[in-house]
């Protein structure tokens, strides 16, 4: 069993991550730490997880965690998760993992440095909805890819909220701009070359709250919208010379809709619905964490697919600056 350490009690770990590892079979929680020592404690308590400490140091330093995972505001987690590999433990840390693209070599050199696992917490990679599309697109189910049309939109004006707090590395593109790129990239095995965007950017938060992009593959183009001020929608649909994949409830697995794929060709004159009743795609990102810590064969995010992921985002910020003229990738 691979023992976690939790750095913080966000909401993300105790609603999502927790719940997911204490369900795992290969891993379970063991400590949890907060820089208030009530908090670690009564979250400890509500999952029964044995220790509780009263500072992010304190828990890295003992011998009763094999692996973190880190929930902290986006703005920390580079900064921690070099602290936990230079303390000899595996990190599973949220993404994103890093707000630019030149951050991530400081990742990867205490990765190699340290002999220890670092992945990018992309549960959607993990999800057998996902590994479904992959397949689907692999095996030819819709012909020739031509396009890829994505949105992922929620309503948050909370000036609380980190992801309204530039200092906290706040912002659509960070939060959830990431995942229409991830998913793209993981199904299609495929790298953008350029992008055109338009971003905008709330006058009181600073913060960019919507976004449109373009994105040249090569052999096919990625369009999708963004915004954390607009009414709650998700989808993704691959579009070939033959038919279309429609992801429902794509990322947020079971909270936007069904998990559930929609497959349609023409010239077969078919089409297919594929249900999952219960994806659990956070436990299933714990499990291949784990096993790939533990020195089995598993696929999981490397900090290299990161790296491409992060100089995705990065173009589109510099693109949204050219007045509609493509920046390379």
């Amino acid at each position: 069993m691979l023992r976690f350490g939790i750095l913080s009690t966000a909401k993300i770990g105790r609603e999502l991550v927790v719940p997911a590892i204490q369900d795992a079979e290969n891993c379970v929680v063991t400590a949890i730490a907060s820089r208030d020592p009530a908090r670690a404690r009564a979250m400890a308590d509500r999952f029964s997880v044995p220790h509780a400490f009263g500072s992010y140091e304190e828990m890295l330093a003992s011998d009763v965690i094999d692996a973190v995972y880190i929930p902290l505001p986006t703005s920390q987690h580079v900064e921690w998760t070099i602290k936990a590999a230079d303390a000899g433990k595996h990190v599973l840390c949220e993404k994103p993992i890093a707000l630019h693209a030149d951050e991530i070599g400081a990742l990867i050199a205490a990765r190699d440095r340290n002999g220890v696992l670092v992945s990018e917490a992309f549960m959607v990679t993990y999800s057998p909805v996902w590994r479904k599309v992959r397949a689907l697109l692999a095996e030819g189910a819709i012909g020739r890819l031509r396009h890829v049309q994505g949105a992922f939109t929620y309503f948050n004006r909370d000036p609380s909220n980190m992801r309204n707090v530039p200092e906290l590395g706040g912002g659509g593109l960070p939060d959830i701009g990431v995942y229409p790129t991830i998913t793209t990239r993981f199904a299609t095995g495929q790298e953008p070359l350029r992008v055109q965007a338009n971003t905008e950017r709330d006058p009181e938060f600073g913060t960019d709250i919507y976004s449109s992009v373009r994105a040249d593959f090569g052999g096919f183009e990625l369009s999708f919208y963004i915004s954390t001020q607009l009414a709650h929608r998700q989808v993704m649909v691959f579009h070939g010379d033959e038919g279309f994949i429609e992801v429902k409830s794509p990322f947020n697995a079971d909270r936007y809709g069904a998990e559930e794929i929609e497959l349609a060709n023409q010239n077969h004159g078919e089409s297919r619905h594929f249900r999952f009743q219960d994806a659990r795609q956070y436990r299933c990102e714990v499990e291949a964490f784990t096993r790939a810590a533990l020195g089995e064969n598993e696929e999981v995010v490397t900090l290299e697919s990161s790296l491409a992921n992060q100089k995705l985002i990065d173009a589109i910020y510099r693109a949204s600056d050219r007045d509609g003229g493509w920046e390379p990738v």
